[in-house]
């Protein structure tokens, strides 16, 4: 079964994520095959910028619990994305989650329906955002981070546009990405390139300095028995032991 849609119009190549069953979450399948789908692009001149976007109601529930990728892959997917030497466009028309959040901080122009909420739902099961952070915090507004972060409240599409998650967000996510897309199509490859590595160098170098710690945070932090209880509610649909 193919987790990654592929379509292409007018040099934007399309990458869909195709796993409905469990709401897009970031399992070691998904996360492999959306690590090869942009390799090809990186190296295809006949791309000049990727749409990534999903299937069903959900952009990204965050990790998968029951088929979560090994933390030092998810850390190269984000990496990978940021690094691209083309841009990456994330178009959501749905709920985003966690891991999720990671995807679109990565990502060099967000957009979102109104129809979206977003959500750090990381506190609420005993781990903390620790490898989406890299390319969450050199771009995102670090007083709402605070607030997001620690209450693992639901926010709205505009305010995620206010705080630096999103680029832009309306009713019509499509009528709001026209102009963006048009504007790639009119720039060079060259150009592209070397004006995204600009905007992206000081992302990479949180890459570069931070990952091995966050990687080892992160994998602390599931493999411990707050997370395996907060995870068990969550999967049991119940509230876990802390709540007061």
């Amino acid at each position: 079964m193919t987790l990654i849609g592929r379509t292409r119009a007018r040099g934007v190549e399309t990458l869909t994520l195709d796993s409905p069953h469990n709401r897009n979450a970031l399992s070691a399948a998904l996360v492999g095959e959306l690590t090869d789908a942009l390799a090809d692009c990186a190296k295809d001149a006949d791309v000049r910028a990727i749409v990534l976007t999903h299937t069903g109601n959900t952009f990204s529930a965050g990790a998968d619990l029951r088929d979560p990728p090994p933390p030092d892959a998810l850390v190269a997917l984000l990496r990978q994305l940021v690094a691209l030497p083309k841009p990456v466009v994330a178009r959501v028309t749905g709920h985003v989650r966690a891991g999720g959040l990671g995807l679109l901080a990565a990502c060099d122009i967000s957009a979102a329906s109104s129809q979206a909420t977003f959500a750090f739902t990381e506190v609420h099961i005993g781990v903390a955002p620790a490898v989406i952070s890299l390319p969450l915090l050199p771009r995102t507004d670090p007083r709402a981070l605070a607030r997001y972060y620690l209450t693992g409240e639901r926010f709205t599409a505009p305010e995620a546009a206010r705080i630096g998650l999103l680029t832009t967000a309306g009713e019509d996510v499509d009528e709001a990405l026209a102009p963006i897309l048009d504007g790639l199509r009119r720039a060079s490859p060259q150009a592209l390139a070397e004006t995204k590595a600009l905007l992206t160098a000081k992302v990479l170098e949180a890459f570069d300095r931070d990952a091995a710690d966050l990687t080892a945070l992160s994998a602390r932090l599931f493999s411990s028995a707050q997370a395996r209880e907060g995870m068990t509610a969550f999967l049991e649909r119940r509230d876990p032991a802390w709540v007061v």
